[in-house]
């Protein structure tokens, strides 16, 4: 699925040159910016990469009124600016497309990023009827995604200018983390995420909702969720996990877990996962198990994993190896000290 369309500026989503326009900037081109519009209804993000000064990224954004999650205004390679737009959002080049007019800037692209779908402004007409633009659940959440992308550069930006720690950040913008019980109504978002999200995520395949469905409210697993707001906005249903409760007093074991990157250092797995210790203990269970499938692009889940005093469980292959292919099984005892969860977090009494 592509999660972020990356445009150039001159001739495709402008119908003009913005710097030899003079006074009057050119208009949008309606086709491109209605195919935009669609696909920001679908939770498909965008950005700019364009060879014009930063101007022409304010005047495409007052515009079109898109809320564009990154812009890279400069005169270097385009590959160079839509690399720093994937590094920026976390995100894989087979999530990105990339749209020019240019056929040269096209083929310069292509040659140096090769996962990234390379289109022309007449291909990007018909994206909206391909399958890599049409993701098949789409939650309230997911419909906000450009516009969470706008607050969360909004959050950067005061966050470089704060000057403390990032807890004291966190707090001075209000940062609230609520875990609780999965509701019937969360399963669609919960089956987006195990779909959607890479960086962390558990999940050898993606939980459906039929699955997750026969799951809640059942006496052998838990189904828990977290939400996450600040004064900046309401990301929502951010994560979420199932745990297998069976085996008390011996382990618990998690067979899910997720979490959006946009939650990326807010505290909010680091606060998931004390949870679902504290959860497990509480239910009498010795140890808590995590199985976790080892990717290139879940390293980020594995590093908080460790932070939390998880650790490869013996015999298996070792933490943090690509090459290992299939699952490794992370383990916490839980009969010390329990991670703890930070100030700005609260658990409700149904995960508990």
């Amino acid at each position: 699925m592509i999660k972020c369309v990356v445009w150039d500026i001159d001739n495709t989503l402008l119908a003009g040159t913005y710097l030899e326009s003079g006074d009057r900037p050119p208009a949008p081109d309606p086709e491109l910016l209605a195919v935009a519009r669609q696909l920001d209804g679908r939770g498909i993000v965008h950005a700019l990469a364009s060879k014009n000064p930063p101007s022409a990224a304010e005047y495409v954004a007052a515009v079109t009124g898109l809320p564009f999650a990154a812009a890279e205004c400069g005169w270097g390679a385009k590959s160079q600016a839509v690399t720093r737009i994937m590094d920026d959002l976390g995100l894989a080049p087979d999530a990105v497309a990339f749209v020019d007019d240019d056929l040269m800037e096209r083929a310069e692209v292509a040659a140096a990023l090769p996962g990234v779908l390379v289109l022309s402004p007449e291909d990007a007409a018909e994206a909206p009827s391909w399958p890599e633009f049409s993701p098949a659940v789409l939650t309230a959440e997911g419909r906000r995604r450009g516009e969470m992308y706008a607050e969360r550069r909004r959050r950067q930006d005061a966050a470089r200018a704060f000057g403390g720690s990032r807890d004291d950040f966190l707090r001075q913008v209000g940062t609230q983390v609520t875990i609780g019980a999965a509701a019937p109504a969360d399963l669609p978002r919960l089956h987006e995420l195990s779909v959607r999200t890479h960086q962390f995520n558990t999940a050898i395949e993606p939980a459906s909702e039929a699955a997750l469905a026969g799951l809640l409210g059942s006496a052998g697993a838990r189904l828990t969720v977290v939400r996450l707001r600040d004064r900046f906005g309401d990301d929502g249903l951010v994560g979420g996990a199932v745990t297998a409760t069976e085996t008390a007093p011996g382990p618990w074991q998690v067979s899910l877990l997720v979490m959006s990157c946009r939650a990326l250092g807010r505290g909010v797995l680091d606060a998931l996962l004390a949870a679902l210790c504290r959860q497990a203990a509480d239910g009498g269970a010795a140890e808590l198990l995590i199985p976790c499938l080892v990717t290139e692009r879940n390293v980020p889940l594995r590093l908080a994993l460790a932070a939390a005093g998880f650790r490869a469980v013996p015999g298996g292959p070792e933490a943090g190896a690509p090459a290992a292919g299939g699952p490794v099984i992370f383990g916490r005892e839980l009969g010390g000290t329990l991670p703890g969860l930070p100030d700005w977090a609260a658990v409700t009494a149904g995960a508990r």
